[in-house]
C-alpha cells in the first residue's frame, strides 16, 4: 500500500528570513491525522536566507538529522561542537537527556535544508553529535545509506531501528529496493519526479508505504529523494 502526501497539502509557512513546508505537525501547523509515521515524526523543508537562522535553543528526546540540498549550514551546540554541513553531509544530534544548538546559513545564496526527527528508542539518552560527509559517486544512481541504528557502510548512528537512504537519480534512471517483513516505509522527494511502483511523485511530495515488498523508483527527470526503512512501531 502507498500513500502519497502531496507537497500542496504539507503546513507552509513564509517569515521572510525563512520559507519552511512541514510534511507532519510542527509549531504551528497542527493536524491530528499527520503526526509522523513510525518514529519519523518530522520531516520539515526549510529555505534560509543568506545570514539568517535559528538562534540558541533547546531539544531534548529526540534524534535529530539535517540534511543540506544546496548552501550550507553553520552549526553551534552546548556540547560545544561547531561545524558547516553542506550537501552530501549528514548531521546526527542526539538531543537526549538536553542539547541547545544553533544553526545559520553562513553563506551569500539561500540554504536549502531537509531537518527530520525521529523518535528514539528509549528517552535520556546522552546528547551526540556526529556529522560524515558521502562521496557524490556514492549518491549518484543508488540508494546510499546515510543514517542507521549500527552505523552501517560509513552511516551516521541513529538510537533507533531506522535506516535513512539518500539517492541523486539521473533522469531515466531506475532504483529497487525490497523491504522485510513487518518494516514500513516512508519516501521524500527532495527535487524531480519520480514514479515509485504506479504512484507518481513531484517535488516536495512523500509516501507512506507498507506491505509492499519490493519498491521500484523511476526518475522522470535529476531528482534527489530520501527513503526511510524503519521498524514499525
Amino acid at each position: 500500500m502507498i500513500l502519497p502526501r502531496r507537497s500542496g497539502d504539507r503546513g507552509h509557512f513564509d517569515h521572510g528570513w525563512l520559507r519552511t513546508w512541514h510534511s507532519f505537525s510542527f509549531a504551528d501547523y497542527v493536524d491530528p491525522k499527520e503526526m509522523g509515521y513510525g518514529p519519523l515524526r518530522v520531516i520539515n523543508e526549510d529555505i534560509v536566507a543568506p545570514g539568517a537562522g535559528f538562534p540558541m535553543h533547546p531539544h531534548r528526546d529526540m534524534e535529530i538529522l539535517t540534511w543540506v540540498l544546496a548552501g550550507a549550514v553553520e552549526h553551534h551546540d552546548s556540547l560545544g561542537n561547531g561545524s558547516v554541513i553542506r550537501p552530501g553531509e549528514a548531521q546526527r544530534m542526539s538531543a537526549g537527556t538536553g542539547i541547545v544548538h544553533s544553526e545559520a546559513n553562513p553563506v551569500a545564496e539561500p540554504t536549502h535544508l531537509l531537518q527530520i526527527w525521529i523518535r528514539p528508542e528509549q528517552r535520556g539518552l546522552t546528547p551526540g553529535y556526529e556529522q560524515v560527509a558521502f562521496e557524490p559517486d556514492s549518491l549518484r544512481n543508488r540508494l546510499c545509506l546515510i543514517a542507521s541504528r549500527d552505523g552501517a557502510e560509513g552511516s551516521v548512528t541513529l538510537h533507533q531501528d531506522v535506516r535513512v537512504h539518500a539517492a541523486r537519480l539521473d533522469a531515466g534512471n531506475t532504483l529497487t529496493h525490497t523491504l522485510a517483513p513487518g518494516r514500513i516505509a516512508y519516501l521524500h522527494i527532495a527535487s524531480g519526479a519520480l514514479t515509485l511502483n504506479d504512484a507518481r511523485l513531484g517535488p516536495g511530495d512523500g509516501a507512506r508505504i507498507r506491505a509492499e515488498e519490493h519498491l521500484d523508483l523511476r526518475a522522470e527527470c535529476d531528482t534527489e529523494l530520501l527513503l526511510f526503512d524503519m521498524a514499525e512501531h
